[in-house]
């Protein structure tokens, strides 16, 4: 039975008690009685010590209720506040639940193997808390997943093993059913956190050409969610390992804070692959990498080749774009080979081969 606080009014005259003149006049006489009284006499020697007691109860009494009419509410309000079965209380240790297929295909792919955890039932607290966002839906976990395991992580086994792979992806994965609004119009699509954490959004766009009602137009949400895993992969290696300073002298100062205004046809004009690759050279060398996986070489050399005569903006020549991208693709070779031991080549054909099994 749920405990409810209770208060008990206490009223208290203690000046009444100490002045009240018949009542001083009745005290007196049964003091005196007890002094007179032979009878009484097995009281004597305690008399000065009843005497004592009386005049601290008489003196203190107002502090002393009052004391316990405090103590008694701040117990009655712990009693009302004390949470018998914190466990049931949602993301304190009692989001327990029947375990069903979701559960044991994410144990027997992603956790037993790579010890990577996947929290798919709804939290807020592990998401962006101003942020307007909905819970996944759960038919879409086991194919995201899947396709995350198919494009991501068995690609980089083939080509770097398992020991690379579980010593550097990430080992927690949330999942947004929504995209992540941003007040600059923009949209967070993903997010890494200190090489342990990933946030994947927008899974609830989610379909492949095996789901129900699949349209060509929905291998964009595809690659768009391949681009962001590859992107925040590329953050956990580079922060690990730096990529050479050589890739941060090739557009220096064309990087910008408003990269929003910017097309991504606009910003191939002075060589980058994206938009957002402009907003800093971490952001561009991890664009590099994502846009070269995903798309593939045929893809990424459409990209270089799609850049029109003429100059940009900013002065740089259709040549020198071009350039620009090109040394940068061989920076970010170069780096997996040097320092991963990785033939990026080979791991695009992979990745790439993948996304098209889902899309086409």
């Amino acid at each position: 039975m749920e405990q409810q606080a209770k208060i008990i009014p206490i009223s208290v005259r203690a000046g009444a008690l100490r002045n009240d003149a018949a009542y001083r006049r009745h005290e007196a006489a049964f003091w005196d009685n007890i002094e007179n009284d032979d009878t009484a006499g097995w009281l004597h020697p305690v008399k000065s010590m009843l005497r004592k007691i009386r005049v601290y109860v008489l003196r203190y009494s107002r502090r002393v209720f009052l004391l316990l009419a405090c103590i008694s509410v701040i117990t009655a309000c712990k009693k009302e506040d004390d949470l018998n079965n914190i466990d049931e209380i949602p993301g304190l240790g009692g989001d327990t639940w029947v375990k069903g297929p979701i559960d044991y295909w994410i144990y027997d792919n992603l956790t037993k193997p790579y010890n990577i955890a996947v929290k798919y039932k709804w939290d807020q607290f592990e998401l962006e808390l101003n942020k307007t966002l909905v819970p996944p839906k759960e038919e879409k976990i086991i194919p995201v997943m899947e396709a995350v395991k198919k494009v991501w992580i068995d690609n980089y086994v083939a080509e770097a093993g398992e020991l690379f792979i579980k010593k550097y992806c990430p080992k927690f994965f949330v999942l947004a059913g929504s995209a992540s609004y941003n007040t600059d119009g923009t949209i967070t699509l993903g997010t890494a956190e200190g090489g342990r954490k990933v946030v994947l959004y927008v899974l609830n766009d989610f379909r492949t050409k095996a789901m129900p009602s699949y349209q060509p137009a929905d291998s964009a949400n595809i690659k768009m969610m391949f681009h962001t895993i590859e992107h925040e992969f590329g953050h956990i290696l580079h922060q690990n390992i730096m990529y050479t300073q050589d890739f941060k002298r090739i557009t220096t100062g064309l990087y910008t804070a408003n990269w929003t205004n910017m097309s991504d046809a606009a910003a191939r004009r002075d060589g980058f692959v994206t938009n957002y690759a402009m907003s800093a050279p971490d952001e561009d060398f991890v664009e590099m990498i994502a846009m070269m996986l995903v798309e593939g070489k045929a893809g990424f050399d459409r990209i270089v080749n799609s850049i029109p005569a003429g100059t940009s903006i900013n002065g740089t020549t259709q040549a020198d774009a071009k350039s620009r991208l090109r040394q940068k693709e061989a920076i970010a070779v170069t780096y997996f080979k040097d320092v991963w031991g990785i033939d990026f080549y080979s791991l695009q054909t992979r990745t790439r081969a993948s996304v098209e099994s889902l899309i086409r």
